[in-house]
């Protein structure tokens, strides 16, 4: 007998899209749904009893899961990038929703939309990809736009708009790189205006370059992501410095004093020996590259804690290990939420009556 037969949970089989979505859960609310495993792990309790502690995904956010009896029984089934279906109930631990699972059952790849699980930036990919290439267009320096020109191009731009920029910790979804490292433009550009010392274009450049090797650090085919061998091996910092150095031999007019600039950008931007820059920054665009990207993260890292909470109050969040303190944050507003809820049913009504309507000018 399957771990489904013995829990009566019948298996997902989608012939439709994914119905409830991790963004939509709300306390003590009893669900039946198919989730990807994002994290597996099979610990005891006090008493010495096995458990499962999960955490679930699908492409609006993920939630922590614990499964509390017959842990061997359905552990097999909830391997790390596995599908399962839940039968649970949605409770409130430490300030944060979590699934208590009474039962759980593998689902076949083949039989679910894969798009319900991956988790995507809000914003446009073509959009995106648009402003980058303005952004490169803007560089006044003609042999650092030409590089740049040279480098975002053919397979590396493409990858590029669909990387996430991290594993886990910020912007950690399909289209993430591009959307962070533009966020950083936006900055770089204000901050680059206020400092006079500051080479605009140099700056510019080091955002645009920072993270290009994630592209080969990552593997995202589908979640969750995971670091490719050469990833872990080598790190996206050299990878980055190796991809920079390539292009820049097909600009000879390029310095190379400017190249070796790019570079110390690249490998300073984590700040610290001890997160892996190999060199601390020492040029004042260096300085406010790693500060930039260090403001960005967190302030992404910040807005999807804020997405767990609901209503205007301000609240603390349980204690953020990253960041190795708590955080007094302010939910997301209820009428937000409505708002966003009734945009989308606008703008799903205008589309079915513009259907409508070219229905009845072909009759």
């Amino acid at each position: 007998m399957t771990a489904a037969e013995q829990g009566g949970l019948v298996p997902y089989s989608s012939s439709q899209p994914k119905q409830l979505f991790i963004r939509d859960l709300q306390e003590s609310q009893q669900i039946t749904e198919t989730f990807l495993v994002s994290r597996f792990s099979q610990a005891e309790t006090k008493a010495g009893k096995p458990y499962l502690a999960l955490s679930l995904m699908d492409k609006s956010g993920e939630i922590e899961a614990r499964l509390w009896d017959r842990a061997e029984l359905f552990a097999p089934l909830a391997a790390e990038g596995s599908f399962i279906t839940v039968q649970a109930t949605v409770e409130l631990f430490n300030g944060q929703l979590q699934l208590k699972l009474q039962h759980l059952a593998a689902v076949p790849e083949e039989s679910l939309l894969l798009n319900d699980f991956f988790p995507t930036s809000r914003r446009s990919r073509e959009e995106m990809v648009t402003e980058l290439k303005k952004r490169i267009r803007s560089l006044q320096n003609k042999a650092l736009r030409r590089l740049m020109e040279i480098i975002f191009s053919g397979d590396t731009l493409t990858r590029f708009a669909q990387a996430p920029a991290a594993k886990k910790m910020h912007h950690a979804y399909l289209g993430g790189l591009i959307e962070h490292t533009l966020s950083m433009a936006h900055m770089a550009e204000a901050v680059a205006g206020h400092y006079p010392l500051i080479n605009a274009d140099l700056l510019l450049a080091g955002v645009l370059l920072h993270d290009i090797a994630k592209i080969d650090e990552f593997d995202w085919a589908r979640p969750p992501f995971n670091y490719t061998d050469r990833g872990r091996l080598v790190g996206h910092l050299v990878l980055g410095v190796e991809k920079l150095r390539r292009a820049a031999d097909q600009v000879p007019e390029l310095p190379q004093e400017t190249v070796d600039q790019l570079a110390h950008l690249i490998l300073s931007h984590h700040g610290q020996l001890e997160f892996g820059s190999p060199v601390l920054p020492m040029t004042p665009e260096a300085l406010l590259l790693h500060h930039i990207d260090d403001m960005d993260a967190k302030m992404n890292y910040l807005e999807g804690l804020q997405t767990q909470f609901e209503g205007e109050e301000h609240q603390w969040t349980p204690f953020q290990r990253p960041l190795q303190r708590y955080l007094y944050l302010r939910g997301k507003a209820i009428e937000d939420a409505q708002e966003e809820k009734q945009s989308l049913k606008k703008a799903r009504s205008a589309k079915d009556e513009s259907a409508s309507q070219q229905q009845l000018l072909w009759k």
